[in-house]
């Protein structure tokens, strides 16, 4: 069934920087910083939320359909997507300003310095689920402008759609009040260690609290694979070894790819976990966030050899 993606369509600028953020930073004027980072290697791929879960549930066999815009450089990206077979007719197309962007500068110490401009992103709001023709079972809300996100779940919650919460980086624009709304109104809630930590300072709910309103609360770990939390249970999932850790950039993209099918698909909790942390473990084998493939068939395989389980896709 097609699966609502509201989130960013953007290129990604990503940078290598040979040395170490710290070398050059000095504490004691940091109130007059005045920097410049020489870097070796650049890189611009295709990326945003939208973008990179709309590309790894493609690959997985489902029907992504990305609710997003792009700028006046944007026509390539479409026409990416289109080859991919992923749909593009919700996504607004404006003529004046450049598409959103991302420029990530990566030290030797895996330390990054990321600047974001949000382009006409804001303009995804002129699209509405009642315009939608397809018949949505599941919408992930994921980070774009925080006013489309706020839009975009309470039109959702209005028409029965399921809505997945995915603030990420967008949890520091939102207020207390709003992030407490868009919590009540989710059937899932998923971030990574850090933002949910964030999460629960600013609403002021520990994860107890979440669950009193939100029923799966999913947080990722990184290397360490994920928890998987309800008010029954806690249900631990163990990451799937990527065979090179080649780019971390977007593996949070592909989990959420992979778990959310797993959802569709209507296999459990743990399994939907494990599906995510296949799908992250080759989006770390590439450098950039849509540039890892696999086959459906190639996907179970390495699902068995990690879960010691066959999976049907």
């Amino acid at each position: 069934m097609p699966i609502l993606i509201s989130g960013t369509i953007a290129y990604d600028h990503i940078m290598d920087f040979p040395d170490s953020f710290r070398n050059h930073i000095l504490p004691d004027q940091i109130h007059i910083l005045n920097v410049c980072f020489i870097v070796d290697k650049v890189e611009r791929s295709l990326g945003g939320t939208a973008g990179n879960i709309a590309y790894t549930m493609k690959l997985l066999g489902a029907r992504p359909l990305p609710v997003s815009a792009v700028g006046k450089d944007g026509s390539d990206y479409l026409r990416y997507f289109e080859k991919e077979g992923i749909e593009t007719k919700y996504i607004v197309a404006d003529t004046k300003m450049l598409t959103c962007g991302a420029y990530i500068t990566t030290d030797v110490d895996d330390n990054q310095i990321t600047a974001f401009y949000n382009g006409p992103s804001v303009r995804a709001r002129e699209v509405h689920v009642r315009d939608i023709t397809e018949p949505i079972t599941l919408a992930l809300i994921s980070p774009i402008h925080k006013e489309v996100m706020i839009h975009r779940a309470k039109e959702c919650v209005e028409a029965g759609i399921p809505v997945v919460f995915d603030p990420g980086q967008q949890i520091t624009a939102f207020s207390p009040a709003e992030l407490q709304l868009l919590v009540r109104q989710s059937k899932y809630l998923i971030c990574n260690d850090y933002e949910m930590k964030l999460l629960q300072d600013k609403t002021g709910y520990n994860m107890a609290g979440l669950l009193e309103f939100v029923p799966v609360v999913i947080t990722t770990l990184g290397s360490k694979g994920s928890v998987i939390t309800t008010k029954d249970e806690m249900i631990e999932v163990n990451p799937c070894p990527p065979q090179s850790v080649d780019d971390p950039t977007g593996a949070g993209d592909a989990y959420r790819a992979g778990f959310f099918v797993g959802v569709e698909l209507g296999y459990s909790l743990k399994t939907c976990g494990q599906m995510g942390s296949v799908a992250a473990s080759y989006a770390i084998e590439a450098y950039g966030t849509q540039t890892h493939r696999f086959t459906k068939e190639e996907f179970g395989e390495r699902y068995k050899h990690t879960y010691g389980e066959d999976i049907k896709l």
